[in-house]
């Protein structure tokens, strides 16, 4: 037996993950961690295929119940993260994002946008010591930011130019990610 695993043990160890990710308890931060571990800084979009935003005019709520308007971000550097609670990429990212807001909170619009009720996003975000602010969309989305993939993110410059169109986790504490928001509020 001892013979078998010593020479299956990367099969065995398999088919342990593979057993682990039905088990609810242990499946999301297994995925958390593959997400994490595969996750890479975005793209800039080349400036030539960039798009702009069809609108400002897009009402949230905050989880406060404070509505608010996109359109206070305009001429603004803005970044949209949509995401969810559930969602195992989306989990994995925010790490970078907090670090990302901490450092550029007071000079980038930030909107972290959930479809969820606030009373499950409010524990998520106690438990985990986020303090970005999120918010529920209470109309639909504009069409140039619309995504049927969580998580996506979109970096738009002061102009209203899509810079960063991202689905899927990422490292948004990156050099290359600073650098693009650096040169955005340069602008």
């Amino acid at each position: 037996m001892k013979a078998f695993f010593k020479k299956n043990w990367s099969n065995v160890l398999l088919v342990v993950v593979i057993l682990l990710l039905f088990i609810p308890q242990t499946a999301m931060p297994i995925k958390v961690f593959f997400s994490r571990l595969l996750s890479f800084s975005p793209s800039e979009i080349a400036v030539e295929k960039r798009t702009a935003l069809d609108t400002y005019q897009w009402q949230l709520g905050s989880l406060e119940g404070e509505k608010v308007n996109l359109a206070a971000s305009e001429d603004k550097v803005i970044l949209i993260n949509f995401w969810a609670t559930w969602c195992p990429p989306c989990v994995a990212e925010m790490p970078s994002l907090q670090s990302l807001y901490n450092d550029y909170g007071d000079r980038v619009d930030f909107y972290f946008v959930s479809m969820e009720n606030p009373e499950k996003i409010a524990p998520f975000m106690e438990k985990r010591s986020y303090d970005f602010p999120v918010f529920i969309p209470i109309q639909e989305v504009p069409d140039a930011i619309k995504s049927n993939s969580l998580p996506t993110t979109y970096v738009i410059s002061k102009k209203g130019a899509i810079v960063i169109d991202k689905s899927g986790a990422a490292d948004w504490n990156s050099k290359k990610v600073r650098e693009v928001l650096d040169q955005l509020l340069a602008e």
